[in-house]
């Protein structure tokens, strides 16, 4: 590599590759290195079916039934994209979205006593929900013109709230919510996986409801969106982007060992190759004496012949089962694509079950998921272990990634962008002052 790039990048994740694109953009010079051949790390795309099944250890292969190995392309990790999300903003601000199609997810549905319920997110859909009697409807409709018309710039909106010191719980309670309908806008509508957000401060699950609302009104049928082909589009899009800006790439490397010299990463060293750089990012298989195990979560990928039941034959969704209804700490979330997004043979769908492992039989603790998704063709096990770094870079400059949590929605992995993304330029990044015209996903401009 003739010039010293000012960042080296080893691995080929999401969080990883979108920060990479944000600094080519930024005019940072970028070498990219990965140990492995395919795309995306532990949150690979894998094609064709029999790979999957050699990953998982099922020597016999897919039966004829599940129809041709290459029409299917099975995210290990799958996660929705928030129309009006951080990400959404991310590829729009690079550009990448001229790589990939997006395609609107068809329901988002919330699990109450045993049964899946649309989430009602607008007034109208919370008139018409069966999630509510006819009292907690209107009680719920006055809390939603309430964040509609909440501007944290403008006390006049505030009606006795303080955004800094009054609590998600008061919140609640001023507007007299029952604690069915405190499950879905905590977990289904602000996202939150468990309820320790109940005694913070309101202004950040007041902003969350707003972007699902928000990402909600822009396309119609569901807040999320999904690419055709699944998530390995994402890597492979920010690969062709980083080509324009003039980077470099060596994969396929085994070793990929992080040069550290006077406490700093000076570099990366594979098949005796050395590339020197002033900045690195790393996922943290790449550096385990610097992450610390925070948990563990387990995800069911399970192929179906049908859809799944009482959502409207959807093709494609999200359910996601608050920990109160299931007498659990953190929500169990699944996550549904189909031949619809080109991920499966026609006729086929791919259902994720997922969860935070909270005892030692985590495939009892997922059961309640599992149960809405009967019958299944074929189940795929995988724990996880979750990895969060015990260095924030600020000396070493090696800077690393969390694991993937259990969520299906990619906000949680952008606020760990915007953390690294602090951490090695010193300053936020900045949606506001993005320089350039914004279009959506669909190339259309903004109004």
């Amino acid at each position: 590599v003739e010039e010293e790039p000012e960042l080296a990048l080893a691995s080929r994740t999401e969080p990883e590759c979108i920060l990479s694109g944000i600094m080519s953009v930024n005019g940072k010079k970028v070498l990219h290195m990965d140990r492995n051949p395919y795309y995306g790390g532990e949150s690979s795309s894998i094609t064709p079916l029999e790979e999957l099944y050699k990953r998982f250890q099922l020597l016999e292969g897919p039966p004829e039934s599940m129809g041709r190995g290459r029409d299917w392309n099975v995210d290990l990790i799958p996660k929705f994209l928030m129309a009006n999300g951080q990400l959404v903003k991310m590829l729009l601000y690079t550009e990448v979205t001229r790589y990939l199609d997006f395609k609107v997810v068809e329901g988002s549905f919330v699990y109450k006593g045993g049964k899946i319920y649309k989430v009602p997110s607008t007034e109208t859909e919370a008139l018409a929900s069966n999630l509510m009697g006819m009292f907690e409807k209107r009680r719920f409709r006055k809390f939603l013109v309430f964040v509609a018309n909440f501007d944290e710039n403008d006390p006049k909106t505030f009606e006795g709230v303080d955004p800094q010191t009054t609590s998600m719980r008061d919140v609640y309670r001023k507007f007299d919510l029952g604690q069915d309908v405190i499950d879905f806008t905590g977990h289904a509508l602000a996202l939150y996986r468990t309820d320790d957000y109940l005694d913070q401060p309101c202004l950040e699950t007041i902003n969350r409801i707003k972007l699902y609302s928000e990402s909600l009104a822009r396309y119609g049928k569901s807040p999320y969106l999904y690419p055709l082909y699944g998530l390995g589009e994402l890597p492979q899009g920010f690969a062709r982007l980083r080509a324009i800006y003039g980077g470099t790439y060596m994969l396929n490397k085994t070793g990929d060992d992080i040069i550290m010299e006077n406490g700093k990463g000076g570099g990366v060293k594979a098949e005796g190759e050395v590339a020197r750089c002033k900045q690195l990012i790393c996922d943290p298989s790449y550096i385990p004496d610097r992450v610390r195990k925070a948990g563990q979560v387990i995800r069911i990928i399970c192929v179906l012949s049908h859809p799944i039941k009482n959502t409207n034959d959807a093709n494609s969704c999200q359910i996601i089962i608050p920990q109160n209804q299931v007498n659990r700490k953190s929500d169990i979330y699944v996550c549904m694509i189909s031949y619809a997004h080109n991920v499966a043979a026609q006729g086929k769908y791919i259902a994720i079950a997922s969860t935070t492992v909270e005892t030692s039989e985590p495939e009892k603790e997922i059961e309640p998921a599992l149960e809405l998704l009967e019958p299944i063709d074929q189940k795929f096990v995988a724990i996880s272990d979750l990895y969060e770094p015990t260095d924030d870079g600020s000396e070493s400059q090696v800077f690393c990634s969390c694991s993937y949590d259990a969520t299906t929605h990619f906000e949680t992995t952008c606020n760990d962008i915007k953390d690294i993304y602090k951490r090695m330029v010193g300053s936020a990044f900045d949606f506001e002052n993005m320089k350039r015209k914004q279009n959506d996903v669909f190339g259309e401009a903004d109004q």
